[in-house]
């Protein structure tokens, strides 16, 4: 969102504006890989493994940025407004701050909205572990362990932060075969354990395969140093959505605990002496029944022949 509006002067540059317009259904998120100055091995390794996991929708600078996103945000914001990117992971290590990270910090309106810098412990990556990968750009299957997701508001954000980088794009139908790539995050003791696994459906004698969880990498273990979160106005200003997108409220139906659909119709009366029956036999009214209805008149006598 620009403040200046310039016409497009070549078709090309009208299809990129048009690309970046607000939209209803929103794109799926790029983000953007970012080296520190003074970046380590083991950072940079780290960064390569995350865009391998991350392709096609991820940019890795493969230069050093002189930059503290929690001192001066300002590059940052440059370089998503340039790359059309919403997530960024940016890797530094110093004496202080061994093996940084901060993660995901998502944009609202190109301005940085959440922080959260991660320190690795340890790190395992994909070249370590010597079994077969998944295709690029398989969509991964996210589990989160541990009460903290729950409880902790920083450890809340995190969550969101991690579903947002590592959800892929958004797709209609899902196939069993598809379903081969998982990333689990735990919980426990001050510290957030990643874990990847690749799916195997084994033959099991029946028609539901047995599944096996193969680890392929990357693994890290981290722990929470800095948090940098939006305020709770600002963050619920992020999550408003527009009035098209909001479900359309009909009218007399309602929905019970279990998911069951009720409708109310509303019929003028009817006269259900006036209904129209089958023509049984059995319902066939007697002599005695008409001369009632008639009045007392007495039936007219059928001519002989």
């Amino acid at each position: 969102l620009t403040c200046c509006y310039r016409k497009p002067k070549t078709k090309r540059a009208k299809r990129f504006l048009e690309k970046r317009e607000p939209k209803l259904n929103e794109n799926t998120k790029n983000a953007m890989l970012i080296r520190g100055g003074n970046a380590n091995l083991t950072v940079t390794e780290v960064l390569k493994d995350i865009y391998a996991v991350k392709k096609p929708f991820a940019v890795l600078y493969k230069r050093k940025n002189i930059t503290r996103p929690f001192e001066d945000q300002t590059s940052l914001e440059f370089f998503s407004k340039k790359s059309d990117c919403s997530l960024f992971l940016f890797g530094s290590h110093n004496k202080k701050r061994p093996n940084n990270l901060i993660l995901g910090s998502r944009m609202f309106d190109y301005h940085v909205l959440d922080m959260i810098e991660l320190g690795v412990e340890k790190f395992v990556s994909l070249k370590d572990v010597k079994n077969s990968k998944c295709p690029e750009g398989t969509k991964p299957m996210l589990i989160f362990a541990g009460d903290m997701f729950d409880v902790n508001e920083e450890y809340r954000r995190l969550k969101s932060l991690l579903i947002d980088f590592f959800r892929g794009p958004t797709v209609p139908n899902i196939r069993l075969a598809g379903l081969e790539y998982v990333l689990h995050f735990t919980a426990v003791d001050g510290k957030i354990y990643m874990r990847s696994y690749k799916v195997l459906l084994k033959k099991s004698g029946c028609k539901i395969p047995r599944i096996e969880l193969e680890e392929m990498g990357p693994s890290l273990d981290l722990v929470m140093r800095r948090t940098h979160l939006a305020s709770d106005d600002l963050y619920k200003l992020s999550l408003k959505q527009p009035k098209a997108l909001k479900p359309k409220k009909k009218k007399n139906i309602s929905h019970d605990v279990f998911g069951t659909t009720y409708g109310r119709i509303h019929m003028q009366k009817q006269d259900l002496s006036k209904l129209q029956t089958r023509k049984m036999k059995g319902l066939k009214k007697r002599p005695a029944e008409k001369l009632a209805e008639d009045g007392g008149a007495t039936p007219k006598k059928s001519k002989s022949a």
